[in-house]
């Protein structure tokens, strides 16, 4: 019996739910990936799942081997990736987190540029406006905006993430343009729900300044909120690497530019430094050459 590829199986059943999705995903017959639970099941002497008709779950003895057929199957790669020659290309999948914002506007082009260096990686590039668990979700690697990191994580700092205030030229023609961080509180700001929902963050003369903010739009994420500035709604405080494109081509004005919005760092964020697949260690180096620390969407600001 092929122990390992026994794993790979066992796993996959694991992780898509059925033996008929892991069979077409590792194009397999249906009987040899039953087969392949069979002879595992043997080879640890207990039963790994109840199979029923409309679903399967683990026993106890596949809980406790599941983790271990996962190690398993890593140190499995990490032996290949030590002795692969050095000018073997990455390959492999790679799932990544990120925001819809900082995806859209900046990560989609990079993904592509990186799997045109390294054409035997894949990408599965999830988009999501939430903390995600990377080891309960599968994520290889996050790319995240904080300034709080879970310390349980390593980190590689990428880049800054400045904010910028504007609002569209149709706002600001019917409404008179802020002078002060003091007079957002008398304009409709568009906000964030997770971040400065009511409380937006500055430093004006070397000097930390807050000041309160209401509008009648908010969003969890900042896509919806750059649309609804461009189309007028309000004031809104908007990543860089979002807005700039806009302010540069005039669809956007920005309010305020002696008050600097609080900076927030740009990370990648991994699970663990063992076993690093080469196709995980490639794309934290490219996404430090890409991102550098005056990334080309500040130039202006």
């Amino acid at each position: 019996m092929d122990r390992l590829q026994a794993m790979r199986v066992f796993v996959t059943v694991v992780d898509l739910g059925s033996q008929s999705a892991a069979a077409d995903h590792l194009d397999l017959s249906r009987p040899v990936v039953s087969r392949y639970l069979a002879e595992l099941e043997d080879w640890v002497g207990a039963r790994l799942m109840h199979r029923t008709t409309r679903k399967l779950s683990l026993t106890a003895a596949g809980s406790e081997i599941l983790p271990r057929c996962r190690q398993m199957i890593e140190l499995s790669s990490d032996m290949q990736a030590a002795v692969s020659e050095p000018h073997d290309a990455p390959r492999g999948l790679l799932r990544i987190s990120v925001s819809t914002s900082f995806g859209q506007a900046q990560l989609a082009d990079a993904m592509a540029a990186y799997v045109k260096r390294y054409p035997g990686v894949s990408i599965d590039l999830q988009m999501l406006d939430r903390t995600v668990n990377l080891v309960d979700e599968r994520i290889d690697l996050a790319i995240r905006t904080s300034n709080d990191l879970d310390p349980n994580l390593i980190a590689r700092r990428l880049t800054v993430c400045r904010s910028v205030v504007c609002a569209a030229p149709e706002y600001i023609g019917d409404n008179p343009p802020p002078q002060r961080v003091e007079d957002l509180s008398r304009h409709n700001c568009l906000t964030h729900s997770y971040f400065g929902k009511s409380l937006w963050h500055f430093e004006e003369d070397g000097e930390p300044v807050s000041v309160p903010v209401q509008g009648n739009i908010s969003a969890n994420e900042a896509s919806t909120l750059l649309r609804a500035t461009l189309a007028g709604a309000g004031v809104a405080m908007l990543p860089t690497y979002q807005a700039g494109v806009h302010i540069h081509n005039g669809e956007l004005i920005r309010l305020l530019p002696h008050a600097e919005p609080r900076q927030m760092n740009i990370y990648a964020v991994y699970a663990s430094r063992k076993h690093m697949p080469a196709a995980l260690r490639s794309m934290l180096d490219f996404l430090v050459q890409r991102f550098p620390e005056n990334p080309v969407w500040d130039v202006g600001f």
